[in-house]
């Protein structure tokens, strides 16, 4: 067998550090602690950054919205209830959004001419837009003829127009001085039915009528004849204030009633003599005329809050008895485990609805509705640390611990409870959509009435929504969006901490 050997040139054999004195070299990156390298690993989750950003969002918006908003939550207006949103400033702009617009079908011309009629006398036209029309055939007084229907978008805070009131002689005084400082119309001439074909349920006539239905007489020149009272004898106080365009000078602007005087205003107006601004409604309102902008940001509050309180006494009873049960182990961790067990079989909308029907009597809604999640919301977390207990309470760090004489509570919460922190905040973050969305059924269902405490709730608001979903859809989505997006963002913020704070993952993205 023949062998061939090569040979490596003698200068191959160089010392590269021939007589040099070797020392380690000083690190140039600096060290990174547990927390920043999570943090490294949770800024690589995008999804997880965008709900963070969201769910700062939120908080912010529940924090300032009640501030910034013109509209207390309290204020409740029986007129203006489930109006779209509105904001007349940009209304004016006829851009086609906040306009406080409502379809209207199916209008007829006589409709068409009473709601024209509104904009006529108060100068807020309910008509934005007349979308479409319809002719069709019909049978009057044995013969067909062509009726038109009109499709039109109204603005619902004008439609309103003119109201009656009942107004003391102080009151109605007041608004004649507001009157006179603001320059707006508050208060117009007073009509009798007796000129209007008898018709007493609508005092947005105030023209000449040929029916009962109100279809306007209309002069020559196509207009409509005003038929405002001149009756000095049915005057009810002495009017010394604005009067409308065309006002000869004797139209009478209030009706003696029982003491009181009996008025025609614009309620539009009346709103900003009440309330000291227009109405403005971001969100427009619910069933109870509550600004939904305002009382969106009043429940998240309560909403957060009481998330986290619920999680930071879950956590704390959670990690004390899980700690224990996992620590020692055996038997008392068996007898532990089963009242564990028991607690976690009663089913918790039994527990809050007997609560509400007992506890709440004595001390009040809200403890007794926080006393209903504490009962069995800190079961999860118990199990939670008992595992890690048992996860950790064998290693070598442990035993170095014991060997050096600490105490079972000091190796319990200075050595193993730290190394299950990550993975325990994790769980907290998950348990706050949680308890949101347990607390948003429960109101929504109306098991929980936090209205008279709190103002509102987020479940509240989508109950009252509910009710009104095909002529106010508003309601119930702009509380809806909020809620939504507020467990969705938990539920990712919650998932990108629980991958960042596994201590499997640190160092794997480096």
């Amino acid at each position: 067998m023949n062998t061939t050997y090569e040979y490596i040139p003698k200068e191959k054999f160089e010392f590269k550090q021939l007589d040099a004195n070797l020392h380690d070299k000083k690190l140039e990156t600096k060290s990174r602690g547990y927390f920043a390298d999570a943090m490294i690993r949770f800024k690589k989750n995008k999804s997880s950054v965008v709900a963070a950003w969201i769910i700062l969002f939120l908080v912010v918006f529940s924090i300032l919205s009640p501030i910034i908003s013109i509209n207390d939550i309290k204020t409740y207006d029986d007129t203006y209830t489930n109006h779209p949103p509105f904001i007349k400033a940009i209304a004016d702009m006829e851009i086609g959004i906040f306009d406080g617009a409502i379809p209207r079908k199916s209008q007829s011309e006589t409709q068409k001419l009473i709601w024209e009629a509104i904009g006529k006398e108060t100068g807020l036209n309910p008509v934005i837009r007349v979308v479409g029309t319809t002719v069709q055939q019909e049978k009057y007084r044995g013969q067909m003829r062509d009726v038109t229907y009109y499709e039109l978008e109204n603005n619902k805070y004008y439609e309103r127009g003119i109201v009656y009131r009942v107004l003391s002689y102080e009151e109605f005084a007041k608004i004649q001085q507001f009157q006179n400082e603001t320059g707006i119309q508050v208060i117009y001439p007073y009509v009798e039915s007796k000129d209007i074909n008898g018709i007493k349920d609508n005092p947005n006539i105030w023209y000449a009528v040929s029916d009962a239905k109100g279809t306007p007489k209309l002069d020559k020149n196509g207009d409509f004849i005003p038929v405002y009272s001149t009756n000095e004898a049915m005057a009810g106080a002495e009017y010394n204030s604005l009067r409308i365009e065309g006002d000869p000078g004797n139209y009478i602007y209030s009706y003696a009633k029982s003491g009181a005087v009996h008025v025609r205003i614009c309620y539009y107006n009346y709103y900003q003599y009440v309330n000291g601004h227009e109405p403005t409604f971001l969100f427009g309102t619910n069933v109870l005329g509550q600004c939904i902008f305002t009382a969106i940001g009043v429940g998240a509050r309560f909403s957060l809050i009481f998330a986290v309180i619920v999680s930071a006494i879950n956590l704390t009873i959670g990690a004390i008895y899980g700690a224990i049960q996992g620590y020692y182990g055996g038997a008392v961790d068996m007898v532990m485990d089963r009242i564990a067990d028991i607690l976690n079989g009663i089913p918790f909308i039994v527990v809050t609805t007997l609560f509400q029907l007992h506890l709440a009597q004595k001390v009040g809604i809200l403890p007794s509705f926080l006393f209903a999640f504490v009962l069995t919301g800190w079961l999860g977390m118990a199990a939670l640390t008992r595992k890690q207990f048992y996860r950790f309470k064998g290693q070598e760090f442990v035993l170095a611990a014991r060997t050096l004489g600490a105490s079972d509570w000091r190796l319990m919460f200075k050595h193993i409870f730290p190394n299950s922190l990550g993975t325990i905040i994790t769980s907290c973050a998950l348990v706050i959509p949680g308890v949101i969305n347990s607390e948003t059924s429960m109101t929504y269902l109306g098991i929980i009435n936090l209205q008279e405490t709190f103002g509102t709730s987020i479940g509240v608001l989508m109950s009252q929504g509910q009710t009104a979903m095909t002529s106010a859809p508003h309601a119930m989505i702009f509380p809806s969006i909020f809620i939504s997006l507020l467990l969705i963002s938990f539920n990712l913020f919650g998932n990108g901490l629980r991958d960042a704070f596994n201590p499997s993952m640190r160092g794997v993205d480096d």
